[in-house]
């Protein structure tokens, strides 16, 4: 397989362009993006088990490698759920697998969102990682519009080795993610 593009891109332009804007001594130092976490929770599924195989089913199409179920880890009597249900999906993405979604997300799935004009640069949790929330699954083309039963929203962790939200964004900015102003 072919060395990722976005991957290409990072070692090219991006961290002589941090190096300049931080000045780094080392290139080290410089911050990279170390993963990518997909998650869907589904508390519907308590009630519907069928949904729980279509939210694998996209997501592992979506990630390109399969996701994990994940379980409650208490009961809560009030929304009917016990220890040990499934309640969601999960997948960590690293190295070219990464590199290829963070591509696929910045330039193809994120200009499908209807009236979009960029994500917000406050969801950096003060340690340069950024979430993001994808309110339907339909943007990514990997997705069959004609075998989604429901429309799942997920959440998309980026993890960097940034040390503040400063040096985060600005990594995130040169790779390409489109903030809005």
């Amino acid at each position: 397989m072919a060395e990722a593009r976005l991957k290409q891109h990072y070692q090219k332009s991006v961290i002589p362009a941090l190096v300049k804007e931080f000045g780094y001594k080392n290139v080290m130092a410089v911050p990279k993006v170390q993963k990518i976490s997909l998650n869907i929770g589904l508390g519907e599924a308590t009630q519907n088990a069928k949904l729980m195989d279509g939210a694998v089913n996209e997501l592992g199409q979506i990630a390109g490698q399969k996701p994990v179920v994940t379980k409650a880890k208490k009961s809560i009597a009030a929304f009917k759920l016990r220890e040990g249900m499934s309640i969601g999906a999960m997948v960590t993405l690293r190295g070219d697998r990464m590199y290829e979604f963070l591509d696929r997300l910045m330039n193809v799935a994120l200009p499908r969102v209807r009236d979009f004009r960029g994500v917000s640069s406050k969801s950096f949790d003060g340690r340069g990682n950024y979430t993001l929330g994808v309110r339907d699954q339909l943007i990514f083309p990997e997705i069959d519009y004609n075998k989604v039963e429901k429309v799942k929203g997920m959440n998309i962790s980026i993890t960097t080795s940034a040390k503040t939200d400063a040096e985060g964004l600005a990594l995130l900015k040169h790779m390409g993610m489109p903030f809005r102003q």
